[in-house]
């Protein structure tokens, strides 16, 4: 627990500290227990309680009988009293969500990403559906913190560039989140997608649940996020994660980088697809193989296995394979006990799969972990790179930070 300080200079510090004790509590605290729980003064608990009340960031929820004296009014975080957005840009879907302050999705919604089209041109959309969800919310802008956006790496985040993502046309130096500040006038942070998405895994779980463990984003492209010691792991240029160049099958498809059998290539939709196509084990979806005729094969594909077909459900076979092989080489190296899946496309082969990538990493003879490997998928959904980048938004405005008492020079 940060503990607050009670110089009256550093009272923005003392806000956080008190907003994220409280939230922390679902139930609510207490004056006397928020004292207790962060070392400030019942006089400081008292002055900046009465600031948040009036700012309608925390409610009054009853009142409790904590021991002997009379009851005492419980405070709880007012999930009215805040909004984040949360933006995912995908080579094939742009995602939108609005959180409240408690994390709760109270807006939805989801384009299609255009396909040739200049990056300045998506950005303009972005900008409308960003005011366009914020009113079919019912949400005070006044009320919003700021929107987060997950994007395809690799990605400058001190500059806030987009550099030169692989699978997104066009996007060389595209100075992201300069351009969506100015255009909507809110603060914006730029977060990488597969980061963004174990975010959101750690800020809704409870406990100890998430404090180790990796996060397979399906998506466009494939990618590993990483949290160790309940903390997302980012790297030297907040890079992590990219795990395409995997080697994971010596005998797989020849990858782009020249070499056989790395991850990204072997697995990701376009290339599953376009093999199943090849094969004329699926039909050719109508028009180009862009984001909606990769969703269409891949459904063709996942019912023809689903239905038995034994071809089509060789190749899913395969798949899981080729995942459980990165997970093992994963967790070995960083003694990871947990894999959570999800993305864009997971939900599409997760029937499929999921199961049979637990029993083959459990019994890989190159597991070398003292302990067995729990293999689940995310409880949020398609939506998770969202969620977390919304969620990035909601931990700058609500977690202390004891760096930002340091006094530049």
């Amino acid at each position: 627990m940060r503990r607050g300080t009670n110089v009256h200079a550093l009272g923005g510090f003392n806000q956080i500290v008190i907003l994220d004790t409280i939230r922390r509590n679902r139930e609510g605290l207490s004056r006397v227990e928020i004292a207790e729980q962060t070392g400030l003064s019942a006089q400081t608990v008292s002055n900046v309680s009465r600031r948040l009340l009036d700012d309608g960031i925390i409610r009054e929820a009853g009142q409790r009988i904590l021991g002997v004296g009379k009851p005492r009014i419980i405070l709880q975080l007012d999930p009215s009293g805040g909004y984040a957005i949360g933006v995912h840009l995908d080579p094939a879907v742009i995602t939108y969500v609005v959180l409240d302050l408690d994390g709760r999705v109270v807006a939805h919604t989801a384009t299609r990403t255009p396909s040739g089209v200049a990056p300045e041109r998506v950005i303009a959309g972005m900008r409308d559906s960003i005011d366009a969800i914020i009113a079919d919310a019912g949400v005070d802008r006044s009320r919003v913190l700021g929107v987060g956006i997950a994007a395809p790496g690799p990605l400058d985040l001190e500059q806030g560039v987009v550099l030169d993502p692989p699978l997104l046309e066009g996007w060389h130096g595209v100075a992201l989140r300069d351009a969506l500040a100015e255009s909507t006038g809110l603060t914006v942070l730029l977060e990488k997608d597969v980061t963004a998405a174990t975010v959101a895994e750690l800020w809704m779980s409870s406990g100890h649940e998430r404090d180790d463990f990796m996060f397979f984003y399906y998506g466009t492209g494939v990618g590993v996020g990483l949290a160790i010691a309940h903390e997302a792991v980012r790297g030297a240029t907040n890079n992590a994660g990219d795990a395409g160049h995997i080697i994971v099958d010596p005998d797989g498809p020849v990858c782009s980088c020249g070499r056989r059998g790395c991850l990204g290539d072997a697995i990701m939709p376009r290339a599953l697809v376009g093999s199943a196509l090849s094969s004329g084990l699926i039909t050719a979806p109508a028009g180009r193989l862009d984001g909606v005729g990769v969703d269409e094969g891949l459904a063709q594909l996942a019912a023809l296995a689903l239905a038995g077909e034994a071809d089509a459900s060789a190749v899913l076979e395969k798949m899981a394979g080729r995942i459980a092989n990165a997970v093992v080489t994963i967790a070995n190296l960083l003694d990871q006990d947990t894999v959570v899946f999800g993305g864009p496309y997971w939900n599409r082969v997760s029937p499929l799969v999921l199961a049979r990538v637990a029993e083959l990493v459990n019994s890989s003879d190159a597991l070398v972990t003292t302990h067995p490997i729990a293999v689940t998928e995310s409880a949020i959904g398609d939506d998770v790179a969202a969620v977390g980048a919304a969620c990035l938004v909601l931990d700058d405005v609500l977690s202390p930070r004891p760096s930002a008492l340091l006094i530049a020079t």
